[in-house]
């Protein structure tokens, strides 16, 4: 495993709820030209109801079948998947306050707007913020599970294949998004970055 900012072809973006990571996965797709696969349209039936673990990881290897794309999502039930066929991880590790403001003006403006997400399915006030499936108290639940579980997983014999891109701010992110396609094709980390230091949340 390295920590770096060199960045492969088969990419996987992971990190808590409401990090950003659709956002940027559909970003660093567009800018390498290579297809986005979003776990959770994969994931979710009409009606929020969850496709079987089978169903779902036979979507998922037909969809990482080719040999470049970007794929967000923590799906721990198919991480063996896209972490073997993956040459790379990015990690957006944002502070908690940060990431929570993103998460509630994201799922207002979703609840209010209908905006639908995947198969018909849609967010609500009621589902949002008052149901045990609230997306904001599933925050709550795993922010610092994932900050733990994240980097002791990066160093299991497994995924020592993997590089991980550690991004611990927005602007450490929009840095290494400005040399991504020049990173994409170097052997080596660029000396622009070599001496960018990671931010303390």
């Amino acid at each position: 495993m390295q920590d770096s900012f060199h960045c492969g072809q088969r990419i996987s973006v992971v990190g808590t709820t409401g990090s950003g990571k659709t956002t940027l996965a559909r970003r660093i797709a567009q800018q390498l030209q290579v297809p986005h696969v979003e776990l959770d349209a994969l994931h979710w039936e009409p009606g929020w109801t969850e496709a079987s673990d089978q169903v779902f990881r036979d979507r998922i290897t037909e969809a990482l079948a080719g040999d470049r794309w970007v794929v967000d999502g923590n799906y721990s039930k198919a991480r063996d998947l896209v972490w073997s066929r993956a040459d790379t991880v990015v990690f957006l590790d944002y502070p908690f306050w940060l990431v929570m403001n993103r998460l509630l003006r994201r799922t207002v403006q979703r609840s209010f707007r209908q905006e639908e997400l995947w198969n018909g399915n849609r967010e609500n006030v009621w589902l949002s913020f008052f149901s045990q499936n609230s997306i904001l108290l599933w925050l709550l639940q795993t922010y610092q599970r994932n900050r733990k579980k994240y980097p002791a997983l990066f160093q299991q014999p497994e995924y020592a294949h993997l590089s991980v891109i550690h991004l611990q701010s927005p602007k450490t992110t929009e840095d290494w998004l400005l040399n991504l396609s020049e990173l994409a094709t170097q052997p080596a980390v660029s000396p622009a970055l070599k001496q960018l230091p990671l931010e303390q949340p």
